[in-house]
């Protein structure tokens, strides 16, 4: 019986704390906007009873803060618990149960502006036009409005704009609000010095260069946000938060302080790429984010591609890549890359050293420029001979990126375009080499669980013909960066040298990629991919010579670091079409 005893008085306690059976809104008007902010109305079945009351009794200023925003300014608010009016009720003295709670709201008339001043602005700033005559009187246009006077005399200069008093009156009878609101200015203002803090290992000094704060220059927030966006980009920084300082010095100097978290100085990675036909590609890089104490980048990458695969041999690359920002200003990175590599491919082997330096240049958020010298040195062997040469290059790249994600974008897009004018050492071979790579993404709905992706490419070789062009300077296509579905660089150009057929790239390309992904789940979507891909024997792209397509489904699994990718395609053009399936596996979208 005891058991029984304690049983039953373990019920009537979780009867004591169940929610409310029936928690109402009664409103003629602004249903939507009374609800979204009632804390009553988003309780759960876990709330008790005292949590019943303390939600009643914020609710009464929430509701009403709901039809301010709305534009009602005569509104009555009632919300009972069981007959009696929550305002009442202690907050500790909340009865032991509860059957109804219900909310009743009366809007009133909807006011409208009436007379609206909001003065002194700059010159060229006007109140908005939902502020005017017969316009709705929501309170959330009277801030939009205030705060955008402030922050327009702050974009001019006046860095410490304020409001200097307000006056907001609700003409009851004639359901009209008058506006009253005096802003003070104050000094134009011009930047102080820029101190730095939580910086350990990264200098002061590199810090002020890399930020590039125009001391002395008039105050504007854009500089503020370029100083913050500066800093991250190096990749030295874990978090970077500029503030200003809380008073002015010398009449109207105002000094910035920048507060760093630096990340941890060296990093070590690895990736994983399997192909049926390509093999299996096999890639680590050590990274150190602050060599020489300027947040100065060293990263080294080793590559072992085409394991066990159908294209030629293996390939193997040593890369390096220095670069230091802020050089010749805040938005000029010095770099300097150099690569050792082998590249043993069906039609060509191609034993290669290559350095190269410049400097990229952000423009914008969104448009880099990379120039360049590079030496090239190498030794090739192919149907059409074996031959050494060393090239001077001068490589020149243009990046426009408007995405909302680098690895798995959804909406905007990408250009990239580069060109690489060479000529020989010693023998008379010279020639430009160009690409274009283009991609969109749009997609559809709330959730944008349906995006469509799109993939354009071109290629060409101008002032060098097919057989004086590096070979791997040539154009293949077939294979994942190409077309999914035909075998790894299976279309180039066929020819006859000495009564041999030899097949070499072609010295023009075009390609498209076209993707539906469709967001089955969370953290799972479903492919839906064309390629097709086109190699001529001449410099303009789809003017002569043969293309193919490949098609196919694939696999998203989307984690921390990017999706991981799963694409199995075949060939959808030719007398092969549908007969050979490939597999693709990979870490981020195809494109």
């Amino acid at each position: 019986m005891t058991d029984l005893k304690w049983l039953v008085f373990g019920f009537i306690c979780a009867a004591s704390a169940a929610q409310a059976q029936d928690v109402r809104l009664n409103s003629t008007q602004a249903r939507g906007a009374l609800d979204d902010a009632s804390l009553l109305r988003a309780l759960d079945n876990t709330a008790v009873p005292q949590d019943y009351i303390a939600a009643a009794r914020a609710d009464y200023r929430r509701l009403l803060t709901a039809l301010y925003a709305q534009g009602y300014y005569a509104g009555q608010i009632s919300i009972t618990v069981d007959g009696t009016e929550a305002s009442r009720i202690a907050p500790l003295s909340a009865p032991s149960s509860i059957s109804k709670v219900v909310i009743n709201v009366t809007p009133g008339p909807r006011f409208t502006f009436g007379e609206v001043s909001i003065t002194p602005l700059p010159r060229g700033t006007e109140l908005p036009q939902d502020l005017g005559p017969r316009q709705p009187a929501r309170s959330g246009q009277i801030s939009s409005a205030v705060s955008g006077g402030v922050n327009s005399w702050r974009d001019q200069g006046y860095a410490v704009a304020r409001v200097a008093s307000q006056r907001i009156t609700a003409r009851h009878l004639d359901e009209k609000l008058d506006v009253a609101v005096a802003l003070d200015p104050g000094p134009l203002v011009r930047f102080g010095d820029l101190t730095v803090t939580g910086n350990e290992t990264v200098s002061t000094a590199r810090v002020r260069q890399i930020a590039g704060l125009p001391t002395g220059d008039v105050y504007s927030p854009s500089d503020i946000d370029a100083v913050e966006r500066r800093l991250r980009r190096t990749g030295t920084f874990d978090s970077v938060a500029v503030t200003q300082a809380d008073d002015l010095s010398d009449g109207a100097v105002l000094p910035m302080t920048v507060q760093l978290d630096e990340s941890k100085r060296r990093r070590f990675g690895f990736g994983l790429e399997m192909s049926t036909v390509e093999g299996l590609t096999v890639s680590s890089f050590w990274l150190h984010r602050n060599l020489l104490g300027g947040a100065e980048r060293l990263r080294v990458d080793v590559e072992v591609a085409g394991i066990d695969g159908e294209t030629g041999g293996t390939d193997y690359s040593l890369r390096g890549n220095f670069t230091r920002p802020a050089t010749f200003g805040p938005d000029t990175e010095f770099f300097l890359t150099s690569e050792l590599s082998r590249e043993d491919e069906p039609d060509y082997l191609i034993d290669k050293f290559a350095v190269e330096t410049g400097f990229s240049r952000i423009l914008s958020d969104d448009l880099t420029v990379r120039v360049g010298v590079g030496l090239l040195t190498a030794r090739e062997e192919s149907d059409l001979g074996t031959r050494e040469y060393t090239l001077l290059t001068l490589p020149l790249d243009a990046t426009y990126d408007r995405r909302d994600s680098e690895t798995n974008a959804k909406s905007g897009y990408y250009l990239d375009l580069s060109s690489t004018p060479f000529i020989s050492l010693g023998a008379d071979v010279k020639g430009l080499r160009l690409f274009g790579d283009a991609r969109g993404y749009y997609s559809f709905g709330e959730e944008q669980k349906l995006t469509f992706a799109g993939r354009l490419q071109f290629g060409s070789i101008v002032g060098a013909d097919i057989d004086q062009a590096p070979a791997d300077y040539l154009f293949y296509s077939g294979g994942g960066g190409t077309v999914r579905g035909q075998p790894y660089k299976s279309l180039g150009i066929d020819s006859v040298v000495g009564g041999t057929a030899v097949t070499t790239g072609g010295t023009s390309f075009a390609g498209a990629q076209l993707e539906a992904r469709y967001l089955v789940r969370e953290k799972i979507s479903l492919v839906g991919f064309y390629d097709v891909g086109q190699i001529g024997d001449t410099d303009l792209p789809l003017e002569d010579g043969d293309w193919h397509a490949g098609a196919g489904i694939g696999l998203r699994y989307e984690t921390g670091i990017g999706p991981i990718r799963l694409d199995i395609g075949t060939q959808a053009s030719g007398d092969d079409a549908g007969e050979d399936v490939q597999v693709y596996i990979g870490i981020g979208q195809a494109f």
